[in-house]
């Protein structure tokens, strides 16, 4: 698989800070394939919108991974950035990582999280904290490999193993 990242952070992207969550997720998704991709952006939809648009429609990635900006705070508009670009809704991931992490903390319900495909590119928004990122990836990464394969248009394996006669 290939993947992109794209960490949405004003102040990573000033310089003021040093983006951890964004290298984290390389390092993580490495076992499932390779990062093609790195971007940073500030809190901005039209810069979030058109990073996604290249990396879904340019680089093509199967996967767009972002972090940040998925909160309350004013500023926080990478899931309505993320929703501008979307040719599909993808909720039961955003809905599975909410509901994990709910088992850590009751603060996980404040995520505005998205997961949407563009193309046949699955964009999926994260947390911005680099142990929230890592709880995140560790629950949904046993399912992106089947997710990939199903928007290239493999659909044979779905719903299990397919038998003579049996649909």
């Amino acid at each position: 698989m290939n993947f992109a990242v794209l960490c949405v952070s004003d102040r990573c992207y000033e310089g003021i800070c040093k983006d951890k969550s964004g290298p984290l997720i390389t390092d993580i998704v490495s076992p499932y394939g390779k990062t093609v991709d790195y971007i940073v952006v500030p809190d901005e939809s039209e810069k979030i919108r058109k990073a996604l648009i290249y990396l879904c429609d340019e680089v093509c990635a199967d996967i767009v991974l972002t972090t940040g900006g998925t909160g309350f705070a004013p500023r926080d508009v990478t899931p309505e950035a993320t929703k501008s670009v979307m040719d599909r809704e993808a909720p039961g991931i955003a809905e599975g990582i909410r509901q994990k992490s709910m088992e850590i903390t009751p603060k996980a319900m404040l995520s505005r999280a998205a997961s949407v495909i563009r193309n046949k590119t699955l964009i999926i928004n994260l947390p911005g904290s680099p142990k929230a990122v890592r709880e995140s990836l560790e629950f949904i990464l046993p399912v992106l490999p089947h997710a990939v394969e199903v928007l290239s248009g493999n659909t044979l394996n779905c719903g299990g193993s397919y038998e003579k006669g049996g649909g």
